[in-house]
């Protein structure tokens, strides 16, 4: 099967036509333009946005080509029996039924829902041997290099007018022009401040992935010490199911459930989520693509574990409150305490064979902490921060939702 994309923009193309926003400035400044998606098939059969496959030319021939409507899109078995997997267009996501092949040539608007990629690579649907593109780029995205960096990240291939995917003839391993790189993994550390885009840009980065454990480090209320790392079971009191915490007036937070929820649905349903401050438990145990979602949340649970903070602070109170109110118990033996707790963690991270995407808070360019709590803790974090990037394939920094990558 041999299929040409005859344009790769939206439904108005890139530049879209009138459209004075930033990307559509940038992609007409580079002379950058994609025309409306539109895909040829082996010559004969044509798809485009809006209406089903047709025959490319007058006389109505389309061989032998089998096309089935799937919810968002279509697909297209060729005489050979390669197969083909296409959204129906801008916005629309693909889902095959159970039971559905795999396929050859996959066309996605992953600009729509990225992780579409990860369920179809979960299902089988989509394995090595398939050639993917990103199909329907338009001003969704910043920049042409922004889509590039997204379609590096994911595996895929960056789409160009007039680019040509062909089905693998010679098995697995061999996906023809356009079958994308998967990129390297290793441990990836993202900083930034609060706001950046960090955490978005941590399931950005892991939405092609088919087996994905996002772990939510930090302190659970009612002395709660999460999941089990090894099956995922909440123990006893772990809030997993519900997100819950109990506030300063010793009731349920419910501003604090809702971030919970909302943070929850951006991501994929596959995901498996565990809430636990055993990260370097689940270092050790994972050997898939595991998000840490963060690290200063997970510093504040060991310092509360080693008696730092206040005496009795009420559970799952606010970090910035225990930081804000300054009472530092200070038992003897707390700072070896977490100094232990640091190395455990530093050495499952040298040593763990999982994809690791870690997010964690740059700090020290704010104020100077008024008390002893906010001192320590940025100075313990900053230290953490250091350690961790010296053992990191790549570190990052988010900043206004813009990635720059450090210098190792």
């Amino acid at each position: 099967m041999d299929v040409r994309l005859l344009g790769t923009g939206g439904r108005d193309g890139w530049p879209q036509p009138g459209c004075n926003c930033a990307s559509c400035g940038r992609a007409r400044l580079a002379a950058s333009c994609r025309a409306p998606g539109r895909v040829l098939v082996d010559k004969v059969l044509e798809i485009a946005p809006g209406a089903p496959p047709a025959p490319a030319d007058r006389a109505g021939r389309v061989g032998s080509h089998r096309v089935v409507a799937v919810p968002g899109g279509w697909d297209v078995t060729a005489p050979d029996g390669a197969r083909l997997l296409t959204a129906a267009g801008p916005g629309a996501v693909p889902r095959p039924p159970d039971g559905a092949a795999a396929y050859d040539i996959a066309l996605l608007d992953l600009l729509e829902w990225p992780a579409q990629l990860g369920e179809l690579r979960a299902r089988g649907l989509v394995r090595d041997h398939c050639a993917v593109a990103a199909l329907y780029a338009d001003h969704r995205v910043t920049s042409a290099a922004e889509l590039a960096r997204r379609c590096l990240l994911w595996g895929v291939a960056m789409p160009a007018d007039g680019m040509t995917l062909t089905s693998p003839a010679a098995g697995p391993g061999e996906g023809g022009p356009g079958a994308g790189e998967r990129p390297p993994r290793g441990r990836i550390l993202l900083l930034g401040g609060a706001r950046s885009g960090k955490s978005s840009e941590a399931q950005l980065r892991l939405a092609a992935e088919p087996r994905v454990t996002y772990l939510a480090a930090g302190p659970w209320g009612g002395g709660a010490r999460g999941a089990d790392p090894r099956t995922g079971s909440p123990q006893a009191g772990d809030p997993a199911a519900c997100g819950s915490r109990i506030g300063p007036d010793g009731t349920a937070d419910a501003e604090w459930a809702q971030r919970v929820a909302a943070h929850r649905a951006t991501r994929p349903p596959w995901w498996r989520t565990v809430e636990s401050a055993d990260v370097a438990g689940m270092l050790r145990h994972e050997s898939g693509a595991l998000l840490i979602d963060g690290m200063g949340t997970w510093l504040a649970a060991v310092m509360e574990e080693s008696g730092v903070w206040a005496e009795n602070p009420l559970a799952g109170q606010a970090i910035a409150g225990r930081v804000a109110a300054g009472r530092v118990a200070g038992p003897p033996g707390a700072e070896e305490r977490i100094a232990d707790r640091v190395a455990d963690l530093i050495a499952a991270w040298r040593q763990t064979t999982a994809h690791v995407v870690a997010v964690s808070d740059q700090v020290g360019s704010g104020v100077h902490p008024a008390t002893r709590a906010g001192r320590m803790f940025r100075d313990q974090l900053g230290w953490l921060n250091q350690r961790l990037a010296a053992e990191s394939e790549q570190t990052l920094l988010v900043v206004a939702g813009r990635v720059t990558i450090l210098p190792s």
